[in-house]
């Protein structure tokens, strides 16, 4: 899928790039030494997108996996999985739109997927309160969960939103202890569980739907306990400091993979996830399928110790005095 319609500052070289390509690829009747400029401009193309998306500062990463034309949910439901069926609503208060449940296929596995949805157009993002859960959302996919360990379904997760909806009736419903009863649930469901950030990780909205036997990122992606801007807010009084504050969360997915917070890091096409749907999906789904492959089948009992385990060893550091005199 081609980002010419929203650009992103820092991919200026790569459009002037592309223009000139349109231009020539534009030609009727294109002599020798127009074919070979083409063919010269596709390989710098080529060589600029590596050398942009190599590298993306924490910043720019934000600015990748809040692209408007990434692909969603939604997206990888269609491309990558079989016979979607989804389901409704939590047999409380409503049906979040801005989460996603229901079963599906992917190659030989029957699986429940969660995953959180921002809309692609106006009328959808507003429906889906642009991709931050409601409680509702997350009992939703408590009660779908269950239902798939009660049938011993591996459950896949995509996580994509900012945070939470911050509103107040979704303080007044509940939202911190539906988040915190979510992961709990979570940590113990006799069933594999599948985890991948796809976009925007955002503190406790991601994590109520995050913890599982295997977590991964997409390379472009964040997963941050806060967002820049928020950061920047609390410690420097400003949204301006939005680029400091990426900068110090550590939250792109080489660094936490060298925090082991994630498993896997999968790569995405040249120019990101919203360059080429196809190619991530196809990528997503190679991944998921190897996943399964290894987790279905293994006894309960050592998967759920595995989990915590997993989960147990995050934020362990080593203390050591310091040497000389103050």
């Amino acid at each position: 899928m081609s980002s010419a319609q929203t650009s992103l500052a820092f991919e200026q070289p790569i459009l002037e790039l592309e223009g000139q390509i349109r231009v020539l690829e534009q030609s009727v009747d294109r002599p020798p030494e127009v074919e070979e400029r083409l063919r010269h401009l596709r390989r710098e193309l080529g060589d600029v997108i590596k050398q942009v998306y190599s590298n993306l500062t924490p910043w720019q990463t934000v600015e990748v996996a809040r692209h408007k034309d990434r692909p969603y949910s939604s997206d990888y439901l269609s491309l990558a999985f079989d016979e979607f069926m989804e389901m409704h609503g939590d047999k409380h208060f409503g049906d979040d739109r801005a989460v996603l449940t229901g079963f599906a296929k992917i190659d030989r596995y029957k699986v429940l997927v969660v995953g959180q949805q921002k809309g692609r157009t106006v009328k959808e993002r507003a429906a889906c309160n642009f991709g931050c859960p409601q409680p509702e959302g997350y009992r939703k996919a408590m009660a779908k969960m269950r239902m798939a360990a009660k049938y011993r379904l591996p459950i896949i997760t995509f996580i994509d939103t900012p945070g939470a909806y911050p509103g107040v009736g979704a303080e007044e419903r509940g939202q911190a202890l539906v988040i915190a009863q979510s992961m709990f649930e979570m940590s113990r469901l006799e069933t594999p569980i599948i985890c991948v950030v796809i976009g925007e990780g955002g503190s406790g909205g991601a994590l109520g739907i995050g913890v599982g036997d295997r977590v991964a990122m997409l390379q472009h992606s964040y997963y941050s306990v806060i967002s820049p801007e928020g950061c920047a807010g609390i410690l420097w009084k400003s949204r301006g400091y939005r680029e400091q504050a990426a900068q110090a969360l550590r939250f792109t997915s080489a660094d936490l993979l060298r925090f082991r917070v994630i498993d896997a890091i999968l790569d995405e096409p040249a120019g990101g996830a919203h360059r080429d749907h196809h190619t991530m999906a196809a990528r997503l789904k190679q991944y998921l399928v190897r996943q399964l492959r290894e987790l279905v089948g293994q006894p309960v009992d050592q998967l759920i110790a595995a989990r915590y385990e997993k989960f147990r060893r995050m934020g362990v550091f080593l203390e050591q005095a310091t040497t000389g005199t103050a």
